[in-house]
């Protein structure tokens, strides 16, 4: 049976609070299987056979609102298109100590004003590459010491809900969910 990577947005932050085993209950009474958690951030690897993903992120998103009383913006991946971003080489120079690389999932690609809103906030301190339905975004210093790590701002460039993790993250949730495994 085929595997998915659920990146959910607004899980454990803001004070939105949900221990892992109360989340992995909320997939599994949708009828997943092999239902996992990877850190506290909201990522769900779980396993079924549909195949449209857009009407499983609404059919998530529907069931986690429910039971969690709040939005829960929810972009799925196969595990194959995990490998796919990790594995993506973004034309950025290297980071120096201190900046970091982060992936911004959204559930479709940007619009092209997108690409221009991106453009112009490039800097010696951020940069940005978009990939389908991702942003790679190179930053020189600290994520939060950026004004972008307000994700209602960044989201509002790019017209789009998006949550985003830090590239080591996305590396080892594709080694460690694999999709040949």
């Amino acid at each position: 049976m085929p595997r998915y990577i659920a990146l959910l947005r607004a899980i454990n932050v803001g004070g939105h609070f949900i221990k892992m085993e109360a989340l992995r209950g909320h997939f599994e009474a949708l009828g997943l299987s092999k239902v996992e958690t990877f850190i506290n951030s909201g990522n769900v690897i779980f396993e079924t056979r549909a195949a449209k993903t857009s009407s499983l992120e609404k059919k998530l998103e529907a069931a986690l609102r429910q039971a969690m009383g709040y939005e829960v913006t929810t972009f799925i991946r196969s595990a194959a298109e995990l490998a796919g971003l990790a594995a993506y080489p973004p034309p950025f120079p290297p980071l120096t100590a201190g900046g970091g690389l982060y992936v911004a999932f959204m559930q479709a690609p940007p619009e092209p004003a997108a690409h221009k809103n991106l453009a112009a906030l490039e800097s010696d301190m951020d940069r940005f590459h978009i990939h389908e339905r991702e942003v790679y975004w190179w930053r020189a210093g600290g994520y939060s010491d950026s004004p972008l790590s307000s994700s209602g701002r960044f989201e509002k460039l790019l017209g789009a809900r998006t949550t985003v993790r830090n590239a080591t993250t996305v590396q080892k949730l594709a080694a460690k969910y694999p999709p040949d495994a």
